[in-house]
């Protein structure tokens, strides 16, 4: 799989961030969750999958690519 970043609001350039994959997929880097609490709250979450907290600012970076992408067909 390969990434293409979209952008970020972090004044460092780190985290959070948003990605477009080959794939046709979406990846965000965030904050890794380790509160217990909070983990019990999400649901069938397998071996090999994590949940991450990211700002909620971030996601015009989706909006924005997923609304270019579909306008040019």
């Amino acid at each position: 799989m390969r990434l293409r970043f979209l952008g970020t609001d972090s004044d460092q350039g780190g985290c959070p961030a948003m990605y477009a994959s080959d794939r046709g997929t979406y990846v965000v880097q965030g904050k890794i969750i380790t509160d217990a609490t909070a983990l019990g709250d999400v649901r069938d979450l397998a071996a090999d999958e994590t949940v991450v907290e990211i700002e909620p600012a971030l996601v015009r970076h989706l909006i924005e690519h997923y609304n270019l992408h579909y306008a040019k067909g």
